[in-house]
């Protein structure tokens, strides 16, 4: 048994999640962790997921089942191809970008919150970031913000206990580059995370989307080599 209070964090297996995990523990929480399978094209990264999660010492590790290929309307869970040898200025370009998922993180933040509900946590991690370019309307202050407000007239626990939620974004003012560094300096082990959004199925990333992208430029940025699985010859990030 533990004294200390739980968290529930939002766990892709991605470099992001898995350093906000790292975060959670090291701020005193006993984290839980959420994953979800929605169709995405790279399930792959809830064995990343999984493998996080053993490594740092989750208590409960949750997978929900949504299938969001139903609705469509993104790369990752239609047949869209996903955009690869982007530079920054052309994922900057034409607005919110085709691997937008709609909803998605409406949708993973209401499942979270109710998870915290029941298991009486009253803090939520995410790992969204306004930074590094993804150009995702859920990934802005503002919007984490509006959920916090709306998870706070939501709930039994906050109208009838009093028991409020506070949904925490460390990495949301951070450069890919620093977010590494934190995780590094709080041993996460890069190795085993995906970021990538068209991995092959043993998960090695494409090194071409612009997730790979801009993983790569942090890795570069902080001076570091990328531990991860690539496909093929690894090359420099696209200037």
């Amino acid at each position: 048994m533990t004294d200390k209070p739980k968290a529930v964090v939002l766990l892709s297996g991605g470099l992001d999640s898995a350093t906000c995990l790292a975060i959670a523990k090291s701020q005193g929480f006993a984290p839980l962790a959420i994953s979800f399978r929605y169709g995405q094209r790279h399930q792959v990264e809830l064995t990343a997921a999984a493998r996080v999660a053993a490594a740092m010492g989750v208590s409960r590790h949750v997978v929900a089942d949504i299938d969001l290929r139903i609705f469509g309307g993104s790369a990752l869970t239609s047949d869209i191809a996903v955009p690869k040898d982007r530079n920054e200025a052309e994922m900057g370009a034409g607005g919110v970008p085709i691997t937008y998922v709609p909803a998605r993180n409406t949708i993973f933040l209401s499942f979270a919150l109710a998870l915290a509900e029941v298991e009486g946590a009253r803090d939520i991690f995410i790992g969204v970031n306004a930074v590094d370019y993804s150009g995702y309307p859920d990934c802005r202050p503002d919007y984490i913000e509006a959920f916090q407000r709306m998870a706070n007239l939501a709930t039994k626990a906050a109208v009838e206990d009093g028991q409020t939620v506070r949904i925490h974004t460390p990495l949301i003012s951070l450069t890919k580059a620093e977010i590494i560094r934190t995780g590094v300096a709080l041993g996460v082990d890069y190795g085993m995370t995906i970021t990538c959004y068209d991995p092959a199925d043993d998960g090695a990333a494409c090194g071409r989307c612009d997730s790979c992208n801009l993983r790569l430029k942090g890795f570069a940025e902080a001076g570091l080599s990328d531990p991860a699985p690539y496909m093929g010859s690894l090359t420099a990030p696209v200037a």
